[in-house]
């Protein structure tokens, strides 16, 4: 099934202006139909739900495009594009450590001031 620009920008909760800055930057190739207008299509549609989930995953924009590059490619480019997911997936990780080490500082100062409440109670 093919859509035309406003059916799909709407279908993928992204505006004109964004489809149109993506195929512009080379994100996303639709097709023309007779009239050499955008249409687009269900494989577009989890295209751009996946480039969404990228961006949600704090990927560069720049890598990004790298990405759709190699994805146009076709499948020869399968390596590469597994190079820029694990480099992502390394990022979050050293994320996520330094998130717990935050947190664990947070628990460990809330243990520090139950005890210091505790301790003034006792003196009540």
């Amino acid at each position: 099934m093919s859509y035309p620009i406003g059916k799909f920008s709407k279908m993928v909760s992204l505006s004109i202006d964004t489809l149109r800055y993506y195929e512009k930057e080379h994100l996303i190739v639709p097709d023309r139909d007779q009239n050499n207008r955008r249409t687009y299509t269900d494989a577009d549609q989890r295209w751009i739900a996946f480039i969404k989930r990228l961006k949600a995953t704090g990927m560069p924009i720049k890598e990004i495009k790298t990405y759709a590059r190699l994805r146009y490619q076709g499948n020869s480019t399968i390596d590469e594009r597994l190079a820029l997911l694990f480099m992502q997936k390394a990022r979050l990780t050293a994320q996520r450590q330094e998130i717990d080490a935050h947190i664990t500082f947070l628990e460990n100062k809330i243990v520090i001031y139950h005890q210091l409440k505790a301790k003034l109670l006792e003196k009540i």
